[in-house]
């Protein structure tokens, strides 16, 4: 297998190498024939050593960043379930990154073959288009990948260390805080990787749909038999490739669902825990991270969001195709031919029973209706906590104002 041959893998080919720095994905390098097998097999031996020394890293700065936690709890007096949710958040973190890796182990062929499949398709729908005039553009798909992509690696990169640094515990030791903001980086960054993929899908179908309406405008003003039957070919083996893109989008779900599980899990129990130190330090009027932890809540939720967003394009493009084929369906020509109508038929029941959808297992589909109904979820646990915290407020007030009346008494 070889990923160099194909053009979409080659412009995703940069953000696939930058994750692979951060440990989230294996280098794109290890996909490729051009590297002898006996140098292959030591960068992947030096990697998963690479790989082992990060999650010795994560596993020592939960440790500090616990440590640390219990002592700011002790000195605001919240021995509520702060700490519970601190500890779990912290957890969660070497979960996470424990999984993460064991996941790039365990689904490394899998990995492979979702490439394969990629470069394949890609190789597949361009021999298709080759008798049309219309084309689209690869570069496009450059374009939305900086745009989509690239740019919010930035922003999460560069965003995450100002709006959380200042928010750590002030105990922590300068190279334990750096180590800390490079985790929070890390984790924050599987959600791009699982958006590239899902942008290469996007392309995709845009490419099969793009072919489609080549047919259709063909169809139109088609007058030569022998063409016809050629444009009977190839809405054939369009059907078989979007067929192949809806069994890609099961591999790729397969390959995420531990990990955007654990992400979307892990963002909006941070979320929480942001809301619920904001409570406990309000009543500090030197208090400068407010702004700062409404930066982390959306900066958390739109990384979320974008997942959803991108996956909900992907959906709608591919239930733009029957639409397509009920034009062809319609058109005069079609009439005269059975067996394009019996095609026509064939992949209208196909797209009916082949639903596209982005899962993870199936515990949840992400799109934006899942989307919606998690930001009412952690709104109503918000609720909840702000209302057991003003009752706190309310006994803790109460009580200094007791302590202060039997003081006078005496």
């Amino acid at each position: 297998m070889d990923v160099n041959r194909s053009r979409l893998l080659t412009t995703a080919r940069p953000y696939l190498q930058v994750l692979s720095m951060f440990g989230l994905t294996p280098p794109p390098v290890f996909f490729t024939r051009t590297l002898h097998k006996r140098r292959k097999g030591y960068f992947i031996v030096g990697y998963v050593c690479y790989l082992f020394g990060i999650l010795l890293v994560v596993f020592y700065e939960c440790y500090a960043n616990i440590v640390a936690l219990h002592q700011e709890i002790k000195q605001f007096h919240s021995e509520d379930f702060s700490k519970v949710m601190g500890r779990t958040q912290k957890v969660l973190v070497v979960t996470m990154a424990s999984c993460n890796q064991l996941n790039m182990l365990l689904n490394f062929p899998r990995l492979g073959r979702i490439y394969e499949d990629i470069a394949d398709l890609e190789l597949q729908i361009e021999k298709s288009s080759k008798g049309f005039s219309g084309r689209r553009y690869w570069w496009s798909f450059r374009f939305r990948m900086a745009l989509f992509v690239g740019l919010w690696m930035v922003l999460i990169i560069s965003f995450i260390p100002r709006l959380t640094l200042r928010r750590l515990a002030p105990l922590l030791h300068w190279a334990n805080k750096l180590s800390t903001e490079i985790i929070l980086i890390t984790l924050q960054l599987k959600g791009p990787e699982f958006c590239v993929f899902v942008l290469l899908v996007y392309e995709l179908i845009l490419r099969v749909r793009h072919i489609l309406e080549q047919v259709y405008t063909e169809l139109e003003d088609c007058n030569c038999r022998e063409r016809f039957q050629e444009l009977c070919v190839v809405l054939k083996g369009n059907q078989l490739l979007v067929g192949r893109i809806w069994r890609l989008v099961g591999e790729i779900g397969c390959y995420f669902t531990v990990s955007m599980t654990l992400l979307f899990l892990f963002n909006g129990l941070t979320i929480l825990h942001v809301v619920n130190w904001a409570l406990i330090k309000s009543i500090n009027p030197n208090d400068c991270c407010q702004y700062s932890r409404i930066g982390v809540s959306l900066l958390l939720t739109i990384n979320i969001f974008l997942a959803c967003l991108y996956s909900e394009f992907c959906i709608k493009a591919y239930n733009s195709i029957p639409r397509i084929l009920h034009q062809i369906y319609c058109l005069p020509e079609t009439e005269d031919y059975p067996m394009l109508k019996m095609g026509l038929k064939e992949y209208s029941l196909q797209m009916q029973h082949l639903k596209l959808i982005f899962t993870c297992g199936g515990f949840f589909d992400m799109n934006l209706k899942f989307f919606g109904g998690m930001v009412v979820t952690i709104l109503g646990y918000i609720i909840i906590l702000i209302q057991f915290k003003i009752q706190v407020f309310a006994q803790s007030k109460y009580f200094e104002n007791q302590n202060i009346s039997e003081i006078y008494d005496e």
